[in-house]
């Protein structure tokens, strides 16, 4: 007998099934329900509320596009096989990729900003990462420097090398934003900065005590980016061996993610391999009203629109890759 289960949850990139267990079939019934059945045999309905909608078109723009997808199983494995540095701290000396955050997490997943965030983000809903370890605290001190340096007033009260408490990461964002000087941060998801930001430190603590690692993940992942200037080579290390440890046991049975292109009443399976956004399967909630032609120029317009994505994210990449390296 098939099993049946009932999602009622955010698809995001914590969800990922092995390439053995692809989708059978897929279809959007009357019921409003995404219908899955994978090649275990296995059955899921999938609530198109709780999914992420998008009204992207083929419009030419030129502006990065996130889409919370699930990493290709290939890529994972690739993931699981990188060798983790276990020697955070010590004498072995400088390496020029873990300059910032973004050039060492770089070299050891490889991929543009969508897999940056992809990852960074999963190791924080895992628990692997967090903003709190002793690693990451700041050593108690009564220097003072001579002349005050802007960057000592602004972090002097962090008692770690991110803003943790809610009230100075704000602060601290809005400094950079009135400063022109938000690099990374400008490309995060905009629901996370708008979480990040109406999210006090009561909410904050409620989250965490509710469980609700999804939230507080997109949160301490801005609060990483807001505070990435300041960190030392010791804490970007750290971060990165935590995200490869975190793929070390990522879980390869679970569910695909599905994105509602609300503009072409279609859902679309989606994965995120090595070079970008890859389409896996799609439906439309109109299938049978629809002839074979307009259904076929649906899926290549479709096609196009996560091409140009790719094409775009990968333009966007390339662009902060020079203004890191040159």
């Amino acid at each position: 007998m098939k099993k049946l289960i009932i999602i009622f949850v955010c698809l995001f990139v914590s969800f990922q099934f092995a390439h053995s267990q692809g989708i059978e079939k897929m279809q959007w019934d009357k019921d409003f329900q995404i219908h899955i059945t994978l090649a275990n045999d296995s059955n899921y309905i999938l609530d198109i509320k709780e999914l992420h909608h998008t009204d992207v078109e083929d419009d030419g723009s030129a502006s990065f596009t996130y889409l919370p997808t699930r990493l290709e199983n290939e890529f994972v494995q690739k993931l699981k096989q990188t060798e983790v540095d276990t020697t955070i701290t010590g004498e072995e000396g400088y390496s020029e990729s873990n300059k910032t955050l973004w050039s060492a997490l770089h070299a050891s997943i490889g991929g543009g900003w969508v897999h940056f965030v992809n990852c960074l983000l999963y190791s924080l809903e895992t628990g692997y990462l967090d903003i709190t370890t002793p690693l990451m605290k700041r050593p108690e001190s009564n220097w003072k420097p001579k002349p005050m340096t802007e960057s000592y007033k602004r972090t002097k009260k962090w008692k770690y090398y991110v803003p943790v408490d809610q009230k100075l990461a704000i602060k601290e964002y809005k400094i950079k934003k009135s400063n022109n000087n938000l690099a990374h941060l400008n490309d995060v998801p905009q629901e996370f900065i708008d979480l990040f930001l109406k999210t006090n430190q009561s909410a904050y603590e409620q989250l965490k005590m509710n469980n609700r690692k999804r939230d507080k993940a997109k949160i301490d992942m801005v609060k990483i980016l807001v505070g990435a200037n300041y960190l030392g080579e010791t804490q970007i290390k750290y971060i990165k061996s935590m995200v490869l440890k975190a793929f070390a046991q990522y879980a390869d049975d679970q569910l695909p993610s599905v994105i509602i292109f609300d503009n072409f009443n279609a859902a679309v399976a989606m994965s995120l391999n090595e070079v970008g956004y890859q389409i896996d399967k799609i439906v439309f909630i109109d299938e049978r009203f629809i002839s074979i032609e307009t259904r076929s120029e649906r899926v290549n317009q479709i096609n196009s629109i996560v091409n140009q994505i790719n094409k775009v994210n990968k333009e966007v990449f390339q662009q902060k890759l020079k203004s890191y390296y040159n």
